[in-house]
């Protein structure tokens, strides 16, 4: 079992974490991942399917924050245009993305034939970050069919680290990867939960900040910041594209606790979906009903959203193991640093 932040005896903020302190605590919400390794490639694919069933003819209510927008990912501008979701989302390196496109897009349409001729097309959404520090990205490794795979291997446990998307990937100078982790929120007397799932590769070596104060340094020599994060945000609060939007903003406070500046060369971006207040594709209806959430009650989710974005990334770097990429390039393990200060 690789290790996660509270694993140190450390702990992000005052709110209760979920069961598996993962984006999957929100019922249906599952992950799944495929990794290619061979020579200097060390890339792959990372699934979230947000909902089971077919996510064409039952959309989710979604949202995107752009905070910085040096990125290549595919299908954000409808997402934020119409503030739906129809496809599972992929994460993978740079040059990957249009591979994951043109994968979801025959996923879609083995499960509707009408796609494209009957009806509209389908906007498949493909996030990235770019892993050619410790991965030949030229090689274009990526295939349609590990897009697939990893939709596939779907499911509730979520492997964390240095697998699928995050093979590759390099966080404040130290070996990045997948995090994860969530919060939980009462309402009306019930549990609720956000969770956020991070593809996190960014930050300048030395800049990281934990949560109690002290500053890691990698020993690696500090660069402009080039690299790049993903958060996924999964909430089963019934919230609308407006409230969800804002939520995905307060994400990026979560970054900026670590040391992060969003940086010039930096694609930061988070995307956000609500399992209520789901929207047929076909409507023969003039309106529709749709729950929110009061706005009076939107601290809880600002917090929960800051602070399992926070714990994800630390959650990444503490379970990312070792990587040799070209020219035999790697970064130290960021749990090897918190090892030592323990044990001086």
């Amino acid at each position: 079992m690789v290790a996660g932040f509270r694993d140190f005896d450390l702990k992000v903020g005052t709110m209760s974490m979920g069961p598996r302190n993962a984006i999957t605590d929100v019922a249906g919400v599952q992950v799944g991942h495929v990794t290619v390794q061979a020579g200097d490639i060390n890339t792959g694919v990372t699934a979230i399917i947000p909902q089971p069933g077919n996510l064409f003819q039952n959309k989710l209510t979604a949202a995107v924050e752009v905070i910085n927008g040096f990125g290549k990912s595919a299908g954000l501008v409808q997402v934020a245009e119409l503030g739906t979701l129809e496809t599972p989302i992929l994460l993978t390196n740079t040059f990957g993305v249009g591979t994951c496109v043109n994968a979801l897009i025959r996923y879609g349409i083995a499960e509707n034939p009408d796609i494209g001729r009957k009806t509209s097309t389908l906007n498949a959404v493909v996030c990235e970050c770019n892993d050619g520090v410790l991965s030949d990205i030229q090689a274009m490794a990526v295939t349609e069919a590990d897009a697939l795979a990893a939709i596939a291997s779907a499911g509730s446990e979520v492997a964390e680290g240095s697998v699928g998307a995050g093979t590759g990937m390099v966080c404040f100078g130290f070996k990045g990867g997948i995090g994860t982790a969530s919060r939980v929120i009462r309402l009306a007397g019930e549990a609720r939960h956000l969770g956020v799932l991070v593809l996190a590769n960014f930050g300048r070596a030395g800049d990281l900040i934990l949560p109690d104060g002290r500053r890691a340094d990698p020993k690696q020599p500090p660069q402009s910041e080039k690299g790049s994060i993903i958060i996924v945000l999964a909430t089963d609060v019934a919230v609308d594209h407006r409230q969800l939007q804002r939520i995905c903003r307060r994400a990026g406070a979560g970054i900026a606790r670590l040391g992060a500046f969003w940086g010039h060369g930096s694609g930061d971006i988070v995307l956000g979906f609500t399992t209520a207040n789901r929207i047929a594709h076909h409507l023969d209806v003039d309106t529709v009903a749709m729950e929110r959430l009061s706005d009076h009650r939107m601290d809880e989710m600002f917090r929960a959203a800051c602070e399992a974005a926070e714990e994800a990334i630390l959650n990444a770097l503490c379970a990312a193991t070792a990587v040799q990429g070209p020219g035999g390039a790697s970064r130290p393990l960021f749990a090897d640093w918190l090892k030592a200060q323990r044990a001086s």
